[in-house]
């Protein structure tokens, strides 16, 4: 019988409420344990070994073994996403070496990447630090709040604090589309409209998924009216309009109206989306609202699980158009434990922390590079992509190190 379907015959003995005889208290410390270690002992060395520049700043580009693309361009997502992970594991694990490199990060990031002029944030400096791309990505917004918020939160600096309301300020000044709400995907320089967007979708659930993960964030630091009014929009707009419930799946491209763009399921980011719901719902202490949650989150990785998980034990990246690829990121392994783990707490059922041990094992044989630390960004059907690079635009250790922090407290 192939693995797959030996897997999705568990998964459904378990989901019918049958209970496996082997011990799930010892798969619990088992992959806390594994995964903890991991982040401390492979993941955050490799970007303290070899992301911190000689200047002020860090390297814009590292490859798998651990050498700098020295002038490689360096982005405002990324940073961001490095001050957030500092910050997170200085405030989870109180080692020294973080609280330094997450005051470092801040300190960078503010002098680099905050537009004084027009608001907002950079997308794209040189290694000089120099601006070569000054457009105005609502993503970027959302991360540079979510890694300012975090900071603060370690830390108690009350200049991230201020500089994440205030870029807070600027994207509800700025970043909403008038007629029907939420974000616009990104802007120019001095906040005009783009003349073009990706599948020409001006809103996308992914901006809007970290817009309310930086708010949620924020909220905790700061318990503002406004600002629980916006989050409060911001669930509601994943519940009632980028979820799908006949598809249990949630749309991607939108209009300006609201009308999904295109047919396609990014498994990594619904599983994502989940779990950052049931978050939000919990830091706006809404009862209803969690109760609710939960139910969609469940309902959501279970759809994943089923139609989602490769026969080696990996969640696959996405269908489109009927067509299921072979692509794994490391990411979207990540978001699938997480939301597996959230998944058995909500419900009690063993099927889900299994299902993220399947995953789990999966990385462990694939795709943490045993050699040079960390972990390959991607594989293709099972095998790991092993020339891309560890750091780049788009490859932080944003993802990894949250892994560990919500292990470690979720399965205490």
């Amino acid at each position: 019988m192939r693995k797959g379907v030996c897997w999705m015959i568990l998964l459904a003995f378990c989901l019918a409420g049958c209970k496996p005889s082997f011990g799930i208290a010892d798969v619990q410390r088992r992959i806390r344990t594994e995964i903890v270690a991991n982040v401390r002992d492979s993941v955050l060395p490799f970007w303290i070994d070899y992301d911190v520049a000689p200047d002020s700043g860090f390297y814009g580009t590292v490859l798998r073994n651990g050498t700098p693309v020295v002038d490689a361009p360096r982005g405002g997502v990324l940073n961001a996403r490095i001050l957030w992970s500092f910050s997170a594991a200085y405030r989870m694990f109180g080692n020294e070496v973080y609280l330094r490199l997450a005051n470092k990060s801040q300190r960078y990031f503010i002098n680099t990447f905050i537009d004084k002029v027009n608001g907002g944030v950079y997308w794209l400096v040189n290694s000089d630090g120099e601006v070569l791309n000054a457009s105005k990505y609502t993503y970027a917004m959302t991360y540079a709040i979510y890694g300012l918020a975090e900071h603060y939160l370690a830390t108690g600096n009350d200049e991230s604090l201020k500089t994440a309301i205030s870029l807070y300020h600027v994207l509800e000044a700025k970043g909403r589309e008038p007629l029907h709400d939420g974000y616009v995907e990104s802007f120019t320089g001095d906040w005009k409209l783009q003349d073009k967007y990706d599948h020409n979708a001006p809103k996308t659930m992914n901006a809007h998924l970290h817009v309310m993960e930086a708010y949620t964030l924020l909220y905790q630091c700061w318990k503002d009216d406004g600002l629980r009014k916006r989050l409060e929009f911001c669930v509601d707009l994943f519940m009632n309009r980028i979820y799908n419930p006949a598809r249990k799946h949630f749309n991607l491209f939108f209009d300006n109206d609201w009308n999904s763009l295109v047919e396609m399921d990014s498994y990594g980011h619904d599983v994502e989306a989940g779990w950052l719901l049931c978050e939000a719902a919990r830091t706006l202490e809404d009862q209803n609202l969690i109760k609710r949650t939960n139910q969609l989150a469940l309902n959501v990785t279970s759809a994943c699980l089923s139609e989602g998980m490769s026969d080696k034990g990996y969640m696959i990246y996405e269908k489109k158009a009927g067509r299921k690829t072979k692509h794994a990121s490391w990411w979207g392994q990540i978001e699938t434990m997480i939301a597996c783990v959230n998944a058995w707490q909500i419900s009690g059922n063993d099927a889900y922390l299994r299902s993220a041990d399947t995953v789990w094992t999966f990385v462990k044989d694939h795709m943490i590079d045993k050699e040079y630390g960390e972990w390959y960004s991607d594989c293709f059907d099972g095998e790991p992509m092993k020339d891309a690079p560890k750091v780049s635009m788009w490859r932080c250790p944003y993802h990894t190190v949250r892994l560990g922090v919500e292990i470690y407290n979720r399965l205490k």
